[in-house]
């Protein structure tokens, strides 16, 4: 099994520009930036992939015991990563998959140019002692993932809506729904918890690369706070509050997300 197959990567755009490397988040897959695929395609070489588990990606590739954390997804990035061979790249995270790149670029900076951070939590789970707001108690978080475990289908049904947010474009709830609903419940119920119960706060200070914190005005998942909080534990990153609502911009704000991405990245170069 290749790389490129288990993790169905794709590589499309300006060949020989800078690099942009898109992860999707939980309970998605590549598809979800193909809104904002054709603005990037224009400046960059793009690589796009699925996580194992998702998407096309290879399913006999997973394993509870390589994917019950971060530590799988991370080394497949890492192995993406070398690989292309394309060089270092601009590592837009969405989601969980923004603390991948976290970890990432903290284990070989070498492969990152920079680090966009799309809607970012490091932690869900608010943690008064600490002054921290992750947007969820321990006993909401325990109850969401009992509900998944229990009914996944019903949960994705009035999850993905919440999630996605925009109630005046109900089809992007719907979308979000059917991207949930694709994947293997038993797998998802695994990466549920991988995202939901991770805490990557004290990850952030490893990061030394050009790094942007992008959070949404109104996100039901990661509160405003979170994003000023990352941008203070990483040194030297800059916050942008997109216009975008919700916790999935490229599909509800594709033309600003885009944007944003493309706009880092030239200042990388």
């Amino acid at each position: 099994m290749t790389v490129r197959n288990r993790n169905h990567v794709r590589v499309s755009g300006l060949r020989g520009g800078p690099v942009v490397m898109l992860a999707h988040g939980f309970g998605c897959d590549q598809n979800m930036w193909r809104l904002v695929l054709p603005a990037l395609e224009r400046e960059f070489t793009v690589v796009l992939f699925d996580h194992v588990g998702a998407g096309r990606s290879d399913l006999s590739a997973w394993s509870r015991e390589r994917y019950s954390g971060l530590d799988g997804y991370v080394e497949d990035v890492l192995e993406i990563c070398r690989e292309l061979d394309l060089g270092p790249v601009t590592f837009v995270g969405h989601s969980v998959s923004a603390m991948m790149g976290v970890l990432a670029a903290g284990r070989h900076p070498g492969y990152f140019d920079g680090l966009v951070l799309l809607a970012p939590s490091p932690c869900f789970i608010d943690d008064p002692a600490a002054g921290y707001r992750g947007g969820f108690t321990a006993e909401d978080i325990e109850e969401l993932l009992q509900s998944l475990d229990a009914n996944y289908l019903g949960w994705s049904g009035a999850m993905a809506p919440v999630i996605m947010g925009n109630p005046d474009r109900p089809e992007l709830g719907e979308e979000l729904t059917k991207s949930f609903c694709a994947t293997d419940p038993d797998i998802q119920r695994v990466f549920a918890r991988v995202t939901f119960l991770t805490d990557s706060r004290t990850d952030l200070d490893r990061v030394t690369v050009p790094t942007l914190v992008a959070q949404c005005s109104s996100d039901a998942i990661a509160p405003p706070e979170v994003g000023p909080y990352v941008q203070d534990r990483i040194k030297g990153s800059r916050l942008v509050t997109l216009n975008a609502t919700g916790h999935c911009p490229q599909l509800s704000a594709p033309e600003e997300t885009a944007e944003a991405i493309a706009a880092f990245t030239r200042a990388l170069s």
